[in-house]
């Protein structure tokens, strides 16, 4: 693939209408940097959140949740202003946040999770319940510094209507950074006010505390699937079915594989779910996915496969959709963008996709993806001007019509936010 190589629309949307949908790669296009402070491409603008402000760590229609020093900030005006603010000590360590369709807050440390209800007036912290009501406590660490991420996630979008009320629902991005952590797929039904666990991973051998004896492993010692940490979990509303997917490798013989996708199923009466694993792979496979969402009943997610290969095997990379039903069988798999290199995250927001590139892997610098039209065409960028960045937790269009990207150096360590806003 050339980089960097101007392309205007017309020759984006001419060499589109002679290739096969999905089968293409393009020239990167260029881009403009204004002296505003807003860059433009042909298919969108983008800017960063003001370097003298708070870092701005999620957001939903006209509101956003940010982070300062030792504060957290709220603002009502798509962070033009910061309405209300509250101390909060442990401020650089918030790793989750998500607004609430009733407008509560929850936001998450490494291993603490907290609600607020009133615009950040108050908040509390909320004590995880696990699957049988009893408390689901942080781990006692062995090295204090290190004391796992429990809350931590790779997706933007975290709610979703079901049977007429909003759930939270998400999994944890974890031992990658912070030391060894649990993995888990958390939920709530009532805005925050009780969050709980919808389904906990085994204990993996390969991601413990040092020197720590098999009885004391993290995870669930009931359960045999084992997993590094939940790439992404996405609700399908016409199966009303969640689907989940995990990383990261294939430890062989009497381990297992990491790499899963699992479907979930809710009864709201009995508060319970129903979990069952429908594809376990190696790490070379577009089963090791992330981004997943879900348009007009079909699947949509990203290939992640990086994992160790034959010299003349090829990556099974890209970006895919299909049937749910037909998530285990690759020949009824549509390839909509055939991406050379690994992938982590996705959001489709109203026929928009924006796909992140991973910095770590690509040569690219902060690159992105793109296609206005559900994958009918698409265009690759390289914002250089910011350097080798990684973009996650990609949050639906404002009211204002920007999405925000969490950029990420080296991977796991907070950088800038970054907003996109397409042109059409």
């Amino acid at each position: 693939m050339k980089r960097n190589t101007p392309a205007t629309r017309r020759q984006f949307l001419a060499t589109a209408a002679a290739t096969a949908a999905g089968s293409f790669l393009l020239p990167r296009s260029a881009v403009l940097a204004a002296p505003d402070g807003i860059g433009r491409t042909d298919h969108f603008l983008y800017r960063l959140s003001p370097p003298d402000g708070p870092y701005i760590d999620t957001q939903r229609d006209n509101k956003a949740f940010a982070i300062g020093d030792r504060k957290v900030l709220v603002s009502e005006d798509n962070a033009k202003t910061w309405a209300r603010s509250a101390d909060f000590a442990d401020s650089e360590n918030i790793m989750f946040s998500s607004i609430l369709g009733s407008g509560n807050i929850v936001f998450a440390t490494l291993t603490k999770i907290y609600l607020s209800t009133d615009n950040l007036k108050t908040y509390r912290e909320i004590v995880v319940k696990d699957r049988d009501g009893s408390p689901y406590l942080p781990h006692n660490p062995s090295d204090p510094k290190k004391p796992g991420s429990y809350f931590y996630s790779l997706d933007g979008i975290h709610t979703c209507q079901i049977d007429g009320r909003e759930m939270l629902i998400w999994g944890n991005y974890c031992n990658v950074k912070h030391g060894a952590a649990p993995v888990n797929i958390y939920y709530s039904t009532d805005q925050g006010e009780t969050v709980k666990i919808a389904y906990s991973f085994g204990r993996n051998p390969h991601f413990q505390q040092k020197d720590a004896a098999p009885a004391t492993f993290l995870g669930d010692p009931d359960n045999p699937v084992l997993c590094r940490h939940v790439h992404s979990v996405a609700y399908n509303p016409a199966e009303n079915a969640f689907y989940a997917c995990t990383g990261d490798l294939d430890h062989g013989e009497g381990h297992g594989k990491e790499c899963h996708w699992l479907r979930g199923t809710y009864a709201a009466a009995a508060d319970s779910w129903n979990w069952q694993v429908l594809v376990s792979s190696d790490a070379n496979s577009r089963y090791k996915s992330g981004g997943i969402n879900f348009v007009n009943g079909q699947v949509y997610w990203v290939a992640d496969a990086n994992g160790p290969k034959n010299p003349s095997e090829p990556y099974d990379r890209g970006i895919f959709r299909c049937n749910p039903a037909d998530l285990a069988d690759k020949a009824k798999h549509t390839r909509i963008f055939d991406a050379k290199y690994e992938l982590a995250a996705m959001t489709i927001d109203d026929g928009v996709i924006l796909v992140p590139e991973y910095g770590g892997a690509n040569p690219c610098d902060t690159g992105f993806i793109f296609s206005p039209d559900l994958g009918k065409t698409w265009a690759v960028y390289d914002l250089k001007e910011f350097g080798d960045r990684s973009g996650v937790r990609v949050n639906p269009r404002n009211s204002d019509g920007w999405f925000r990207v969490c950029l990420r150096e080296k991977w796991m360590n907070r950088a800038e936010v970054l907003f996109i806003k397409p042109l059409s």
